[in-house]
């Protein structure tokens, strides 16, 4: 018998804000510096990857191979570029119906955890007011591999005392929906479900979506 559903583990980027088109603009940056093109498709692929992940696959597309150091010194730049896109981030950039799900959450007793790839998890959070109702937050400071490795979540789950498959996972990548399903969670893919079809339940977004009735009774 399946066990109920005590927990919710969200990732950030695409789900409960949107910040992919500053990850886009500072990726691009990075890429076209080293004469190599990208494209909002070679974005997509960097859902969910770590940022020394995502500056592998880069060089990789490119043909180019670089020092350890020259590689630190890109992810540097990289997070420095993406902070002053952000600057100016505010409650504005949170996606529709997401602080009401998380209202829902909270009012039906459910633990909530972050679980992303983004090292500036926190700051964003705080940024537009939301960390309040996160009991832990799983980050690219405190995990070691990227999604499709299910660590983040499990940590996520770990976090908020539950097993894995009392928790329902939040995500817009392939990447973390294959993460999620190894670590024996239940999958909510946001966004199309041509690309998230391993996904237990696909949603458009948050917006007139009820956490009870339109997702809770039916996984």
């Amino acid at each position: 018998m399946a066990r109920a559903i005590k927990g919710l583990i969200f990732d950030l980027d695409g789900v409960i804000v949107d910040t992919a088109k500053y990850h886009f603009h500072a990726w691009k940056r990075l890429a076209n510096s080293l004469g190599i093109d990208f494209s909002e498709q070679d974005n997509e692929q960097l859902k969910g990857v770590s940022r020394r992940g995502s500056i592998d696959k880069i060089l990789n597309w490119g043909g180019l191979s670089i020092s350890e150091t020259e590689i630190e010194d890109l992810m540097h730049k990289k997070n420095i570029w993406y902070l002053e896109l952000m600057g100016e981030m505010d409650e504005s950039e949170i996606l529709p119906g997401v602080v009401r799900i998380l209202k829902e959450a909270q009012d039906l007793g459910l633990k909530i955890a972050l679980g992303s790839a983004s090292k500036n998890a926190p700051l964003i959070l705080d940024q537009v007011s939301l960390a309040s109702f996160f009991q832990i937050i799983v980050d690219g400071n405190v995990v070691t591999t990227s999604k499709q490795d299910a660590e983040v979540f499990i940590k996520g789950a770990e976090g908020i005392g539950l097993a894995s498959e009392e928790c329902i996972v939040f995500e817009d990548s392939i990447s973390g929906i294959e993460a999620a399903l190894a670590g024996g969670m239940k999958a909510v893919g946001i966004g199309h479900p041509d690309t998230l079809y391993k996904a237990h339940l696909n949603l458009d977004g948050f917006a007139n979506v009820e956490l009870q009735k339109d997702i809770l009774d039916r996984l």
